[in-house]
């Protein structure tokens, strides 16, 4: 299905997300010191605020469904955004990357990640608009994905390993030992060379990019307007960065968030196929008769397992806490 947006919105709006991360490069370029938690918060506020205002005038200035499409695509793409959290910081601790770099790292980490993630978007448009069977295939994946995910449990360090793109570029790039500040090249006798911030800035583009194999198929899930597809896969990952300053700390607290994270892609994997089938005109399977699942109806259920699944995890993390000084106690 194509964007129902004019070709002069579709300009505005990437004219407009282009300037948002023009003003996000200054500000990065004029910092001198390690993003602090009251930096984040701030940034964080605002960033879900500019999303907010956008579903504001959707709702306002386009067809109504298209404002709760994307709600729901943004709510869906940054819950599922956090896992990448994840991975960020154990990127961020095995390759010791200094607090004052990290910003930066991420900043065009993700960036390059918005690029991609385009491409990805506007091939699965092109797919859904030549074939509808392609529901079939994003709907199938996407419950695979929910089983795997709720079987692999938490997140540990084996989330992430070094691939051979990443050791190919440690033997052709010439990269130096240290890190030179928040810089990407440094001189190193006489010589210009890449600091590691480049090996890490391309794990962090990668992370993001496998992580989309999920997103999108689900996004599409929820709508098969590219418009609001890329619109909320952009201020999500646009808000990512500052998330992790603000929550990385926090995010061991949320112990069950895989498991909400997999029933949201169930949700919308089942979804898929449902709508598959109506598009094949197949209203009932025997006697069961398949619904129709609005958005309405969709936005509420991610709200509910997030919810849902934030306060079970604070709810255990608090019951673990105060298990601890027991188990001291028998132990002595």
């Amino acid at each position: 299905m194509v964007s129902v947006m004019s070709p002069l919105v579709w300009v505005l709006t990437i004219v407009g997300l282009l300037a948002i991360v023009a003003f996000d490069l200054i500000v990065i370029a004029r910092r001198k010191r390690a993003v602090t938690i009251k930096d984040a918060t701030r940034w964080v506020l605002f960033y879900v605020g500019l999303a907010g205002l956008f579903a504001v005038g959707l709702f306002l200035f386009s067809p109504s469904q298209t404002g709760g499409e994307f709600v729901a695509g943004y709510i869906t793409e940054y819950s599922l955004s956090v896992d990448n959290l994840f991975v960020f910081v154990i990127i961020m601790a095995r390759f010791g990357v200094p607090a004052l770099a990290q910003d930066k790292v991420l900043y065009i980490g993700i960036v390059v990640s918005m690029l991609l993630r385009a491409v990805f978007i506007l091939a699965g448009a092109a797919a859904i608009s030549a074939a509808s069977w392609v529901f079939y295939i994003f709907g199938a994946f996407l419950v695979y994905t929910a089983v795997r995910l709720a079987i692999e449990g938490e997140n540990d360090d084996e989330d992430f390993q070094e691939n051979a793109v990443l050791r190919g570029m440690r033997r052709l790039l010439p990269l130096a030992h240290d890190y030179d500040g928040a810089k990407l090249t440094t001189r190193v006798d006489g010589k210009r060379l890449l600091t590691p911030l480049v090996i890490v800035i391309a794990a962090i583009g990668m992370a993001n990019v496998i992580f989309a194999l999920d997103s999108i198929p689900a996004i599409f899930g929820l709508t098969q307007d590219a418009y609001v597809v890329l619109t909320a896969n952009a201020f999500a990952l646009m808000g990512l960065r500052q998330l992790y300053f603000l929550i990385g700390g926090l995010l061991e607290r949320i112990v069950y968030l895989n498991v909400g994270l997999s029933v949201i892609l169930a949700f919308i994997g089942v979804k898929l196929i449902v709508e598959a089938l109506h598009g094949s005109h197949i209203d009932d399977i025997g006697a069961i008769h398949l619904p129709h699942i609005g958005i309405i109806t969709s936005l509420s259920f991610i709200a509910g397992t997030l919810f849902v699944t934030t306060v079970a995890s604070l709810i255990k993390s608090s019951y673990d806490r105060r298990q601890v000084p027991v188990k001291l106690k028998i132990d002595e």
